[in-house]
C-alpha cells in the first residue's frame, strides 16, 4: 500500500475517522442515465469510474477507519469552464433548477461536512452539488 494508506490508517480511530474526498462530475451520472450534454467521452466515463472506485474503495476502506465519499459538481466557475460559461453561460444557467451556477462555498461546504464529525457515518456516497441539474428543471418542461 502507499503511504498515503498508511497516513490515514495510523490516523484513523472509530470516533474520528480518516475522510478521503474524491472530486467527481454530474457528467459520471449523467453517462449512465442520460446522454451527456457535450461529446467529452472519455471526461465523463473516467468521472463513472471515480464515482465506482470511491464505492469499492469505502468498503474496503470503512473497515479501517478511512471514509471514501465522492462530490459530483455541476456548473461551477472554473478555469475548465470559463470557455463553455462564457460562450453558453446563460443557457447553462437557464437548465439550473436553483437559477445559478455553483460557487467555491458550495463545494466547501460539502467538503467541511464530509471531513468533520457530522460526516463521520458517511462512506461510500456521491453528493451531486449541481443546482438540481441532474433531476432538471421539470417547471421548464
Amino acid at each position: 500500500m502507499s503511504c498515503c494508506y498508511e497516513l490515514l490508517k495510523a490516523k484513523a480511530t472509530t470516533s474520528n475517522p480518516s475522510s478521503v474526498i474524491n472530486i467527481g462530475s454530474v457528467d459520471g451520472i449523467r453517462a449512465i442515465d442520460k446522454v451527456p450534454v457535450q461529446e467529452t467521452y472519455a471526461y465523463s466515463a473516467s468521472k463513472a469510474g471515480l464515482h465506482q472506485l470511491t464505492r469499492h474503495l469505502a468498503g474496503r476502506l470503512g473497515e479501517e477507519g478511512i471514509l471514501v465519499n465522492a462530490i459530483a459538481p455541476g456548473p461551477f466557475q472554473s478555469k475548465m469552464m470559463k470557455a463553455t460559461l462564457d460562450a453558453f453561460g446563460d443557457i447553462i444557467v437557464s437548465k439550473v433548477p436553483v437559477g445559478r451556477i455553483g460557487s467555491a462555498e458550495d463545494i466547501a461546504g460539502t467538503c467541511i461536512y464530509l471531513a468533520s464529525r457530522a460526516g463521520n457515518y458517511t462512506n461510500g456516497a456521491l453528493i451531486t452539488v449541481d443546482g438540481g441539474v441532474t433531476i432538471g428543471n421539470i417547471s421548464k418542461i
